[in-house]
């Protein structure tokens, strides 16, 4: 695991635990890197309820409430999945936000429509769902690193500016915290 993102962690930890609120993730390219990188620190168990590592598609549907429609349509690496994954995920594991990932982390698998390296990562709660997709393949374990940090990042950003708005938490603040140039 990287650094950051058990920096980053830890921040989300720390932003959780204050406010009483819940996390959860629905993984399908990474895996469950993102549910391990937040049970990385002591005490997440006060505030991340679970991940579903949802590979397939059936899975997808089954757990996470993505619609057979939403797939046909757009497949399943596609924004659309990405955020009806975050409200599966919300609903299935009660929690107050979540994350999800989908996408083609590589060798194989990609198209000329969705390329690897094509990742489509979701977070948000109930309210609001954002996005962010992913287009550089730098091979297999790269991708799913930086999808993976990238994630906890985003979800970061989004935790800080809903639960501590009057908090400051950009890169310069974690770099000098850790002594670590982001």
């Amino acid at each position: 695991m990287e650094f950051e993102s058990k920096i980053l962690s830890r921040q989300i930890g720390d932003l959780l635990y204050a406010s009483g609120f819940s996390l959860g993730t629905a993984e399908s390219c990474t895996g469950g890197r993102i549910s391990e990188t937040i049970i990385a620190i002591p005490g997440a168990s006060n505030y991340f309820k679970g991940g579903i590592v949802s590979y397939s598609e059936e899975t997808k549907m089954n757990l996470l409430g993505v619609k057979a429609e939403t797939l046909q349509e757009h497949t399943a690496v596609s924004e659309q999945v990405a955020r009806e994954m975050v409200s599966g995920a919300i609903r299935a594991l009660n929690v107050d936000y979540a994350i999800s990932v989908t996408g083609t982390a590589g060798p194989g698998g990609g198209t000329a429509e969705i390329p690897v390296g094509t990742i489509w990562i979701g977070y948000g709660d109930k309210n609001e769902i954002r996005t962010m997709k992913l287009t550089e393949d730098f091979g297999r374990d790269i991708n799913l690193a930086i999808a993976t940090n990238k994630a906890i990042r985003l979800m970061l950003d989004f935790l800080t500016e809903k639960l501590a708005p009057e908090t400051n938490n950009d890169e310069t603040d974690v770099a000098e915290m850790t002594g670590v140039k982001l």
